[in-house]
């Protein structure tokens, strides 16, 4: 199989705030000296491992992603009768394998005596998470709860040995994918195998707001006839090119040369891209969209995206006569684009499948047995 798998997508939503900056309103970013909508690599890749699409895919196959399972190990000690002291004690040493620890201040420790004990436990409690977000496989998990067991049973602590055999062989395909980094623990640190760009829109944008009031039902307007609330929210319709590099070989490495694993791994992970869109706003604007066209490159040549092909963005003054939207624009561009890299530096890619739900062409089928064939 080719060692690079790349995917193209274009996908149109309408009125949205799919990804929110830090003000509550759609991100954005400059591009060919306009504004685009934005959404970020962090925010598609969490949407597609958590869909019901992609779990229903990879069931037994999904990581943990916590700070928090050294709480979950100290729960599980208490009720298998360990005491509150030796419980916080060894539930820090399982977490710590995986990462840094937090600590309580000298003045935080001092207050915690003017306290009650549940809430000194509690507080105390903070010492066994991890400072980052850790990934967890499920044999890691598996281990660590089995561990916990073993270590309550006959009630001492974990020994050295024990800790390093917590590591385990990795079957979790959303790892193997988008990688861990534990800087405190490098070995347990995992490349990822599949790099997300953040999605463009292919046009300008302006952001526009939306008012909105909401009524209290039990208020007949007899005395006050406003609004129980009054709010706004950012918003803008796009077109949205997105870009997804596998590399297959480092992918079955990650899961432990299980080639069948990673190939059913790509093929979710490709149908999640193509129909799971953005979590953001989704009550709100119900912004449910497909991919309007998908090309599939396969080849080991070096990777490149083709978002050059909208850097002259995509706007009325572009169109042709013969098309009348930005949908059949940006497909023209996208290809014209790729043929002329084509030209200039040779073959990209070994093989190529699109499919286009503007004009009909292609199924979802066939790209599926394209990513893993």
């Amino acid at each position: 199989m080719s060692r690079f798998i790349q995917l193209h997508l274009l996908t149109s939503y309408p009125p949205a705030n799919l990804n929110r900056d830090d003000l509550g309103r759609p991100k954005t970013a400059k591009m060919g000296g306009v504004d685009r909508l934005r959404v970020s690599s962090q925010s598609l890749k969490r949407a597609w491992r958590t869909s019901d699409l992609f779990e229903r895919a990879m069931k037994d196959h999904i990581g943990t992603r916590t700070k928090e399972m050294g709480r979950k190990v100290y729960a599980r000690l208490l009720e298998k009768g360990i005491g509150h002291k030796d419980a916080l004690a060894w539930a820090g040493a399982i977490a710590g394998v995986f990462g840094k620890l937090k600590k309580l201040t000298d003045n935080e420790k001092k207050a915690l005596k003017d306290l009650p004990a549940t809430k000194r436990r509690e507080k105390e409690l903070v010492e066994v998470e991890i400072e980052q977000l850790a990934f967890f496989d499920q044999g890691e998990e598996l281990a660590v709860l089995e561990l916990t067991n073993r270590i309550a049973e006959r009630k001492e602590g974990p020994q050295p040995e024990e800790l390093n055999l917590l590591r385990q062989k990795m079957t979790s395909v959303d790892i193997a994918l988008f990688g861990r980094m534990l800087a405190s623990s490098p070995a347990f640190n995992v490349d990822a195998a599949c790099q997300v760009a953040h999605a463009i829109s292919v046009h300008p944008v302006v952001i526009e707001d939306d008012y909105f009031t909401a009524v209290d039902d039990l208020n007949d307007g007899s005395e006050d006839a406003g609004a129980a609330h009054i709010g706004e929210t950012g918003f803008a319709a796009g077109l949205f090119y997105s870009y997804i590099c596998i590399n297959h070989g480092l992918l079955v490495d990650n899961l432990g040369g299980d080639d069948n694993l990673a190939q059913r791994a790509i093929a979710s992970l490709t149908e999640a891209a193509v129909k799971v869109p953005p979590n953001g706003k989704q009550n709100s604007f119900a912004s449910r969209a497909y991919a309007s066209y998908v090309l599939a490159e396969k080849g080991d040549q070096q990777p490149r995206a083709l978002s050059v092909a909208f850097l002259k963005p995509i706007d009325n003054r572009t169109l042709c006569r013969d098309e009348q939207d930005f949908g059949t624009a940006a497909v023209q561009a996208l290809e014209t684009h790729r043929k002329n890299l084509d030209k200039v530096y040779g073959n990209c890619a070994d093989e190529a499948y699109a499919i286009n739900a503007l004009t009909g062409e292609g199924t979802m089928a066939d790209l599926l047995d394209f990513v893993i064939g």
